[in-house]
């Protein structure tokens, strides 16, 4: 397959990159207190000159339990955001794009080391499983600080010189256990029967976003349908949820969608061969990034515990890409383990390609 599909640039609004590369964002966990040192921002910049565009490690809000690690960066704060500012500076420098991505985790299990953050998880309705209290449930006053604080995230990310931002609603953290029927029990306006019904929280968070950033800077928003707490999950079972899922996040602001599969090759209904991506572009009409286990072997979970990755052709890849299925492609591992990895692609040079192996999340390679 020819690589051209994949080194044609690419615009949407003030947007402009220079390829359909784009850094998936990845859990560093090397910004003590919250706040993003020098290696952190070495690190993106090794990779500026290469992705056509870079989405950060997922970086918290101003709510006190959005984290459960206290390596996990933040996106507020004066010593945080003056970390991001040099992280810009010098990513832009090495003639980079990026977004920094938004995050609240919502209830999740307490961190391996026994950190706890200074109030309790929170999230829809207290459940961190099905079933399973983990935290306390978010009141309306909650909730509307909760858009707050995203709205104010989202304006700095603008304000230090980011190219956009990306909203964190996938994996089964917060925005994504509100849209889940198994963990959204609410009976007030944040709950209900439909999909289109829980995903209220969501649509109002991008829209406090497009009221602060103004209507030229875009909004990227990570979805997924499999949880990290259970991976059988489908939110939409049918493409007419999903359209009633997606239209009025579209309709809010959104002008990407980044749609995480952990493998991007595998349909996502029957009698079609798109993916999740194809289809959140078929159905909106906006752009689409994919993501899921590109240029590796092995999907990107059990490579994180522990199982080795191998380098694997892209030819797939490049068939959806060409055809219009998608308009972005999401490379994690493959690029955590190798800053040359789109260099090396585009150079035919596959003969060194990097494997993956878990040791390499012990450093900022």
């Amino acid at each position: 397959m020819s690589l051209d599909a994949l080194f044609r640039p690419f615009s949407l609004k003030s947007l402009h990159l220079k390829n359909r590369v784009v850094m998936a964002p990845m859990t560093r966990s090397f910004s003590p207190d919250g706040a993003p040192t020098a290696d952190v921002a070495a690190y993106y910049q090794r990779r500026a000159g290469e992705a056509g565009l870079i989405v950060s490690e997922g970086t918290v809000v101003d709510r006190p339990a959005s984290s459960n690690d206290p390596n996990i960066p933040h996106f507020y704060g004066e010593t945080a955001l003056a970390g991001w500012s040099r992280v810009i500076d010098d990513v832009h420098k090495a003639g980079g794009a990026m977004a920094p991505q938004i995050w609240h985790m919502g209830i999740v299990k307490p961190h391996r080391s026994g950190w706890m953050p200074p109030t309790p998880f929170e999230g829809p309705s207290g459940l961190v499983m099905p079933g399973e209290t983990g935290g306390t449930a978010m009141s309306e006053s909650d909730i509307a600080d909760t858009i707050a604080a995203f709205a104010k995230a989202a304006a700095d990310a603008k304000r230090l010189g980011f190219d956009t931002v990306e909203i964190h609603g996938a994996h089964g953290y917060l925005l994504d256990q509100f849209f889940w029927a198994g963990l959204n029990k609410r009976t007030d306006r944040y709950g209900g029967e439909s999909l289109a019904e829980r995903s209220r929280f969501a649509v109002e968070i991008v829209k406090a976003i497009r009221a602060e950033v103004g209507e030229d800077f875009p909004i990227i928003l990570r979805l997924s349908q499999w949880k990290q707490q259970d991976f059988a999950v489908k939110l939409a079972k049918t493409p007419a949820e999903m359209e009633t899922w997606l239209t009025p996040l579209a309709d809010a602001g959104v002008d990407i969608f980044h749609c995480s599969q952990r493998r991007f090759w595998q349909t996502e209904f029957e009698g079609s061969d798109l993916n999740f991506a194809g289809w959140a572009k078929k159905l909106t009409g906006k752009a689409t990034i994919t993501v899921g286990s590109v240029g590796l072997s092995g999907e990107f979970i059990a490579a994180f515990q522990g199982e080795a990755s191998q380098p694997s052709p892209i030819d797939e890849l490049l068939r959806r890409l060409d055809a219009g299925e998608f308009d972005l492609v999401a490379v994690g591992r493959a690029l955590l383990s190798d800053p040359q990895w789109v260099t090396k692609i585009r150079e035919g040079r596959d003969e060194q390609l990097r494997d993956f192996s878990r040791d390499l999340l012990k450093t900022l390679y």
